[in-house]
């Protein structure tokens, strides 16, 4: 290695903590303040209470859902007041003594954390009632709160809006405020927003008590499914299986043109299978694949754009997708599998995309691949590595077997557990293999599992045992937990305070209000746009598609506009409360619709001004933020174009209920695929040689005239890229020749 190589890769790489910083700064919920050491082991009992609570009530019982939400919540306050400063300025990072100071942590962050844990846990204990305090049962004071419920509720509301602007910012907290005021000054807001208005007291009771608001569906997933799934990402992390997913993407992509781009775009694509966050997928394969791609030759904002691109479709990679997913189940009341299938192709065209335009720009700068000598080699890989994918086979079986979600994650987790800790040269860490073998023993003999379910799960934690790498030790897989907590604050909050808005929405009916908006002014203006396309003789395009099309691009830009600095599960639970009632009227499928919206809410995370991904890529790739950000956007073209895809074409779903077609579907994928490489070309130009603008212009419109699934559309816009198939066609003859 030359000695300017050796200084480059020196500069280039970055650091485990170096790495964590990036995530610290660009993930809102990983910036946490230092606290004592004895404060710190105390909360470091917290969360693994936390963790371990969860993890056996998935496997074991689960709790009533008030008092399952109620100690979810409990440690969400816990953790978060401990951890999250008011407010994000330097000082507040730094360790400051005083007298109104425990721990670091100011005495009123503490008398908060009580109020909360107070007001999330009163519920509980008081829904048989308290006679002796005058509290009669919940059921009588459904609608009809007494002066404790309206102390603990208001307090409940105030916090939960407080964790969520500590935890994520202040722009989710000021849209919740928003809907909010509109519940209680209904009278005042004008046409067909109008609505009578919601007294304090029927507001602070459909907030506070469970089936809509804070105690709603979306904590209750999160409470229950979606902090499972985020600490086996964690563990199967820790225990290798992310690695184990980069070696192989490099092994399957290294060696062909740009090389180092395309492991970036696998290793994402298999990352996102096991992690629901795009800015931690961004750092895990971000820190190898991005001073890679800039030794090869890539420009260093093109190189994060890649990694951003590739690591935000892993909210909607199968089989594990972001939070928002099991939401989606829940709203939809279809199992998660069904979810899972219904993601396959479209995430498929969203990698399609990136993978296109990485393939393009590495011909476009005559790029090459690794090395054979710079290649893991296969049989070491796996030799090394093979048990790592041991838990996530556990996990997908029983998943796909039709038990819960989170018997699923209690299985992943445990088989992780002993493919990380229990190894047959150490008998005294079998006790984790033997545990969890006399724990499908007892399901198996009680009737929860049959005979095949519990003879895999049996052979998955045999072999979990035969790990050739080294074994984890239980401070070590104590930290694994700890992190893992860490991770789901932020998820949490959202969860909780976005109940509030799906509260909102049931009482005031504001979703479809705005449907009715919606689809009202995209009729006005279809109206006037299919006049002028009767004057230019395109008479195919009738009302009713304008309509729809420009229903679609409304909600759209209200998915990517709301979505600077949202998270994408909060996004998706606002904005289907109103594409719902829209897209139905225009004859939408429910799970169209719903993908539509969860699609745009991850795409919005890679749009500038705000695309938290792309800033932390620019970071490890030390280049312009702003400039990393507009890559990954026309890198993420592919699922730009996606949703639009499926809405107009459910049989991309496979399991809409308009049926499945497999002539339709291979048909209408096909399309599809060629508008995406269409557009690729158009963003990178370059095919076979240089595309000139007139002919970027022209690809650009052929793609997005190709993803309407129809024989005429598709005819047309082969007619637009004629002439430019042709001239590649040319120019690549006369390179031959040449």
């Amino acid at each position: 290695m030359s000695a300017q190589t050796a200084d480059q890769t020196s500069t280039d790489e970055l650091s485990a903590e170096e790495l964590a910083e990036i995530e610290r700064k660009y993930d809102e919920g990983a910036a946490t303040r230092p606290v004592g050491p004895r404060l710190a082991l105390g909360l470091r009992a917290v969360a693994l209470t936390f963790a371990v609570y969860h993890y056996l009530t998935a496997g074991f019982a689960l709790p009533a859902d008030h008092w399952h939400m109620g100690w979810h919540l409990s440690g969400l306050f816990i953790l978060t007041y401990a951890l999250f400063p008011v407010f994000k300025t330097k000082r507040a990072f730094e360790v400051r003594n005083s007298a109104f100071r425990i721990g670091n942590v100011p005495i009123f962050d503490f008398i908060l954390m009580i109020l909360g844990v107070a007001s999330a846990l009163y519920l509980g204990l008081a829904w048989r009632g308290v006679p002796m305090l005058g509290i009669d049962e919940q059921t009588f004071r459904m609608g009809n709160p007494n002066n404790y419920d309206m102390f603990f509720g208001t307090c409940l509301i105030i916090l939960v809006l407080d964790i969520a602007r500590r935890t994520l910012g202040w722009i989710l907290p000021a849209i919740i405020c928003v809907f909010i005021a509109y519940a209680l000054f209904g009278p005042w807001f004008p046409g067909v927003l109008q609505h009578p208005g919601v007294r304090v007291r029927t507001f602070v009771s459909s907030m506070y008590f469970p089936q809509e608001g804070i105690f709603g569906v979306t904590l209750w997933v999160v409470s229950t499914i979606v902090f499972h799934f985020v600490l086996f990402g964690v563990i199967a992390q820790r225990t290798g299986l992310g690695q184990l997913f980069i070696d192989n993407a490099t092994i399957l992509a290294g060696r062909y043109t740009g090389g180092p781009a395309k492991v970036s775009v696998v290793s994402s694509a298999f990352f996102g299978t096991i992690s629901g966050s795009s800015v931690a997928n961004t750092v895990s394969t971000g820190a190898l694949t991005i001073p890679n791609m800039k030794r090869l030759g890539y420009p260093g904002h093109f190189a994060g754009g890649v990694e951003a691109a590739s690591s935000a479709g892993g909210q909607i990679t199968p089989p594990i997708m972001g939070a928002a997913a099991f939401i989606m189940a829940e709203f939809l009341e279809v199992p998660y599998t069904t979810i899972v299938i219904a993601a396959i192709f479209p995430a498929l065209l969203h990698y399609v995309g990136v993978f296109t335009v990485v393939h393009l720009m590495a011909k476009k700068l005559d790029l090459k691949g690794l090395t054979r000598e710079a290649l893991p080699q296969f049989a070491a890989v796996w030799r090394e590595g093979w048990a790592n994918i041991v838990p996530l086979i556990a996990l997908l079986v029983v998943l796909f077997s039709g038990y819960t979600p989170y018997m699923s994650a209690f299985c992943g987790i445990s088989v992780a557990l002993i493919a990380g800790m229990s190894r047959v040269r150490e008998p005294i860490t079998l006790i984790y293999a033997a545990a969890f073998i006399a724990f499908v023993v007892w399901k198996y003999l009680g009737g929860g599992f049959d005979l095949g379910m519990s003879a895999i799960l049996i052979a998955c934690g045999v072999l979990g045992t035969l790990n050739p790498q080294t074994r984890i030790r239980l401070p070590q897989m104590a930290t694994t937990f700890e992190t893992g907590v860490k991770y789901a604050l932020a998820v949490g909050a959202a969860s909780a305070a976005v109940g509030i808005v799906v509260g909102v929405i049931n009482t005031t009916g504001i979703g479809f209000r705005i449907g009715f908006m919606v689809t009202q002014g995209a009729s006005n203006l279809g109206t006037d746009l299919h006049v002028l396309f009767d004057m230019t003789g395109l008479q195919f395009i009738t009302v009713e598609d304008l309509t729809l099309f420009i229903s679609l691009v409304f909600i759209a830009i209200a998915c990517i506009l709301m979505g600077a600095g949202i998270p994408t599960t909060a996004l998706y639970i606002m904005l289907v409360s109103v594409a719902q009632p829209a897209l139905a009227q225009l004859g939408i499928p429910p799970i169209a619709s719903h993908m539509f919206v969860l699609y745009y809410g991850v795409v919005a995370e890679i749009t500038p001004p705000v695309c938290t991904s792309a800033y932390a890529a620019a970071a490890i790739a030390n280049s312009n933020p702003f400039r990393t950000g507009i890559s990954a956007f026309t890198l993420g073209l592919g699922k730009v174009v996606a949703p639009m895809a499926f809405v107009y074409a459910p049989v991309l779903l496979f399991v809409s209920s308009t049926g499945f077609d497999l002539w339709e579907f291979t048909y209408t994928a096909a399309s599809c695929i060629a508008g995406v490489v269409a557009l690729s070309t158009a963003v990178v130009g370059y095919f076979f040689a240089p595309v000139n603008m007139a002919f970027r212009w022209l690809l650009a419109f052929a793609g997005l005239v190709f993803i309407a699934p129809s024989l005429q559309a598709d005819l047309f816009a082969l007619i637009l890229c004629t002439p430019v198939i042709l001239s590649q066609g040319l120019k690549r003859r006369a390179n031959a020749v040449a």
